[in-house]
């Protein structure tokens, strides 16, 4: 989750976007219009009781960086930034800002949820006046979209594509991989309904439908691909219940390309490449 607050005046606007990232709470400063030099940054809870933080001298937020919408802010925390009077335009002063820059700012907070208000004080600004206390709330609350620092996101995609909604032309529910004669519950993508797309859901759910498997008994999941049913990856188990199997899937999926790696999992260790493991046979007997 993130917080997105915005200020417009006089020629200038920025928004200011708090979001957490490593247990640490970030604020963005983009400015989309005219320009400022961030002498310090101020934050605070939707609680105004109480004495409020402070820097000194030309830093303070004294007078209209003190309320909203007519109401008192008790400023949190308020971290120096620059010193004012550095001037604009100088290409050596990074908290000088114009349209489309950004500048990020570590701040003293444990929680997203403890920041409703969000102030600058900034001088050399487009502004009128040259420099603004301003006060900014009622933030936009936008949701995380899921990605991870690995490109991973919530539903198992990463940057390769959408693996782990993969599709298969046949999967294998296997009682031994290791016997000579394999037998299992082997599932074709012309036993799905027809809404289903064959993916690993799609199967698991006729498996678990069927009145006489049992996932205790099983040793082993075989995925295929394509027309002439190319072994494209296995899990082997046993798989202590349906979540253990999902679990598993999820990581082969996401430390392999299935298309180009077979993946073997065994018990609770972790992904390993085996390029011996290609003791399946597709005519497999079904006991």
């Amino acid at each position: 989750m993130s917080k997105i607050f915005t200020y417009e005046e006089n020629g200038l606007s920025y928004t200011v976007t708090v979001y957490e990232q490593d247990d640490q709470i970030f604020a963005d400063v983009t400015v989309g219009s005219g320009f400022m030099n961030v002498n310090a940054i101020y934050t605070a809870d939707d609680d105004f009781s109480g004495p409020s933080a402070g820097l000194g001298g030309p830093l303070n937020m004294n007078g209209a960086g003190s309320r909203f919408e007519g109401e008192r802010i008790q400023w949190d925390d308020a971290i120096a930034v620059s010193q004012p009077g550095l001037g604009h335009q100088d290409p050596d002063n990074p908290t000088f800002l114009e349209a489309g820059d950004t500048l990020t700012i570590e701040l003293n907070a444990d929680s997203i949820d403890d920041i409703d208000f969000v102030g600058i004080r900034a001088t050399s600004t487009s502004t009128d006046g040259g420099s603004i206390k301003a006060v900014s709330g009622n933030p936009e609350i936008e949701e995380d979209n899921g990605d991870d620092d690995n490109g991973d996101d919530d539903n198992g995609d990463d940057d390769n594509g959408d693996q782990e909604d993969a599709t298969y032309s046949k999967v294998f529910f296997v009682f031994d991989a290791d016997a000579e004669i394999i037998g299992g519950f082997p599932y074709t993508s012309e036993d799905l309904p027809e809404d289903a797309e064959g993916t690993f859901a799609d199967y698991l759910a006729l498996f678990e439908d069927t009145d006489f498997a049992d996932l205790d008994d099983i040793n082993a999941v075989i995925f295929y691909t394509g027309e002439d049913l190319e072994e494209a990856f296995t899990l082997q188990g046993p798989f202590e219940d349906t979540d253990a199997l999902l679990a598993a899937y999820d990581e082969a999926i996401q430390s392999a390309d299935v298309e180009d790696l077979m993946v073997v999992l065994v018990g609770d260790d972790d992904s390993v490449a085996d390029e011996d493991a290609e003791n399946s046979d597709e005519d497999a007997l079904v006991l």
